[in-house]
């Protein structure tokens, strides 16, 4: 079959993979991108699989939370280009729709272009303005809500504001739960969990990748026997590397986070739990 030049691009962007590779793997997948990618994953040809696809535009992604922690907000505000996005202006409208998540308590982006904002133009207006103001287009492109009846949030905003994340944990709110949050918040922002914990992982992605771990390893020549112990063990390392509790921790190398949350909830004398995550990146979502 026929396969285009920009779908062996495209795949070759999110594998990583060689040109002659992508061809190949399409052909094979009969035009099927996701097929093609588990297809290059087999052969071993794709170098990284990156988790979702990102886009080109600019912009910048805010989180908040308000003073008493049991309310959280994040959004992403997109431009044309990352000047823009650095000025003042744009910088106002971002945090003009921080405060309409919060003022409407609701993540539909319609809802909240059609609600006021601070100045008391409605936030549509104030995109309208923004875009007459920097000449380019400029539009709300999401936004998150949350309130927490039990526990408490904690924001993290990395520097430039391209990622940020929110976590929710169950438990009183004091300064060591609250440093506890904060640690974590960054700690999604820097090693991207998939979830909380690995209850949280469907059935289904786990045995694909035991599958692809598995042709990997009989593609290297192991027995079938073999080959089935070296999935089940990469399938604990996936474990480890994409539920949140089970991460080294980036602060304490050779801790789980989960070691720190037992830790911390010994010394605060309550007991803390992740209860919700959320991580933001231009053009990417990971979240639960």
């Amino acid at each position: 079959m026929d396969i285009s030049l920009d779908l062996v691009k495209k795949l070759r962007e999110k594998t990583g993979a060689g040109i002659v590779d992508c061809k190949k793997a399409l052909a094979e997948s009969d035009g099927d991108f996701e097929k093609a990618i588990d297809y290059l994953r087999k052969k071993g040809a794709a170098t990284s699989q990156k988790r979702s696809d990102r886009i080109a535009k600019e912009g910048l992604i805010f989180a908040r939370v308000n003073e008493a922690r049991n309310e959280a907000a994040i959004v992403e505000v997109n431009c044309e280009t990352d000047f823009v996005a650095k000025s003042d202006t744009f910088n106002n409208l971002a945090k003009a729709a921080v405060e309409a998540v919060f003022a409407g308590k609701t993540a539909d982006v319609n809802a909240l272009l059609g609600s006021k904002s601070a100045s008391g133009s409605t936030v549509q207006q104030v995109v309208d303005e923004t875009t007459a103001s920097v000449g380019e287009k400029v539009e709300l492109k999401r936004a998150s809500y949350f309130s927490s009846a039990d526990g408490f949030f904690c924001d993290y905003n990395h520097l430039g504001n391209k990622v940020a994340s929110l976590i929710e944990i169950t438990g009183k709110v004091t300064d060591e739960g609250v440093t506890l949050g904060n640690d974590l918040a960054m700690q999604i922002v820097a090693m991207k969990p998939l979830t909380i914990d690995r209850s949280a992982v469907s059935d289904e992605m786990i045995a694909k990748e035991k599958e692809i771990y598995k042709i990997q390893a009989i593609n290297e020549g192991k027995p079938e026997n073999i080959a089935d112990r070296i999935a089940t063990n990469k399938v604990e390392k996936f474990y480890e590397e994409n539920c949140l509790v089970e991460q080294e921790f980036v602060k304490e190398p050779g801790k789980t986070v989960n070691d720190v949350i037992k830790a911390v909830s010994g010394l605060s004398g309550s007991e803390y739990k992740v209860k919700t995550m959320v991580r933001f990146q231009l053009g990417e979502t990971i979240g639960l």
